[in-house]
């Protein structure tokens, strides 16, 4: 009889016990203070203007863009196109070499911050180790070849001798190593715990399995912020085309056309001629520019988000220490 009294006490125990388990626990909220409430105030104000401030050149490009020229050059058109129009885009689309540029600085864009991304980080992986006896000379001689270099001229002949001239290569060889990116990338290094690559030491992983294994998934955030500056350099680029392949159509890039037609249309005040689209038209240098504008930053603009969270990851990691 005993027995199964307390067994059924214990029953109700356990029923007890699950029931308060269930029920979730609310903090007492805490009232905000006068001065609190003050700052989330003005802080909001403050974000939401610094949101329109930065937003608002971009729309109004876009909405120019779509804007008729012609009505363009009166002025104020600001968030919304008052004559709606696809031509500007059809201008710049139609330009001779577009097309061409367009693959070219794709590929540029790709295949240099592929290899910027690659030569960066193995070099910062080097000198970042402390075994490493030359570590601290070559840390200062890449910070020398940010302060100086050797001219426009001296640059010229070395690629010319080196054959890079009238190449595709020309754009990715002398931007794979940066003394500022690979810095970056070795103070990162640095800042990880060293005990890692000892626990690999022990486990028999050589430098290389470290590096791809060990350091590399932990660099996410900042290959990712690197990779960014690499391939926005690489895609608005258009001063080394004028210089090294000016003469040859072939390796063009779609910065440098929609500079030429720039410089045509400006110099034109307005009036396109027919060497572009094969028909005369009415444009104006305001309305083309900001098509030209929104067709150059639309990749960058859809690269962001997929880099955003890295960037994210980057700032919080390290703001803790144990």
């Amino acid at each position: 009889m005993e027995e199964k009294v307390l067994d059924t006490i214990n029953e109700n125990i356990e029923e007890v016990t699950e029931e308060e388990s269930k029920v979730k626990y609310y903090p007492p909220k805490k009232r905000m203070k006068g001065g609190d409430l003050i700052f989330n105030i003005c802080n909001g104000i403050f974000m939401l203007l610094f949101c329109v401030i930065t937003l608002y050149p971009v729309v109004n490009t876009l909405a120019i863009s779509f804007n008729d020229g012609v009505d363009a050059m009166r002025g104020g058109v600001h968030i919304i196109p008052r004559m709606f129009t696809t031509e500007n885009y059809e201008i710049v689309l139609a330009l001779k070499g577009i097309s061409r540029g367009a693959i070219i600085s794709v590929l540029r864009t790709v295949i240099g911050t592929l290899l910027a991304l690659a030569a960066n980080a193995l070099l910062a992986f080097i000198v970042s180790q402390r075994k490493f006896v030359f570590r601290s000379q070559l840390s200062l001689f890449w910070v020398i070849t940010m302060y100086v270099n050797g001219g426009m001229i001296p640059v010229m002949i070395l690629y010319k001798n080196l054959h890079l001239t009238n190449s595709f290569w020309v754009y990715v060889i002398p931007g794979m190593v940066s003394g500022f990116n690979m810095l970056v990338m070795r103070t990162y290094m640095e800042g990880l715990p060293y005990e890692l690559q000892e626990a690999a030491q022990i486990d028999g992983a050589g430098y290389m399995r470290i590096f791809l294994n060990v350091i590399s998934p932990l660099c996410k955030p900042i290959y990712a912020t690197v990779a960014l500056f690499v391939a926005v350099g690489q895609w608005n680029s258009w001063f080394d085309t004028m210089l090294y392949n000016r003469m040859s159509d072939q390796y063009t890039t779609l910065q440098y056309e929609l500079m030429k037609m720039l410089s045509a249309v400006t110099s034109l005040k307005g009036n396109a001629s027919a060497a572009t689209t094969g028909q005369s038209v009415n444009i104006t240098p305001i309305s083309v520019r900001a098509a030209a504008t929104i067709i150059t930053m639309a990749p960058i603009v859809a690269l962001y988000p997929f880099l955003q969270r890295y960037f994210v990851t980057g700032l919080t990691i390290g703001g803790v220490k144990e």
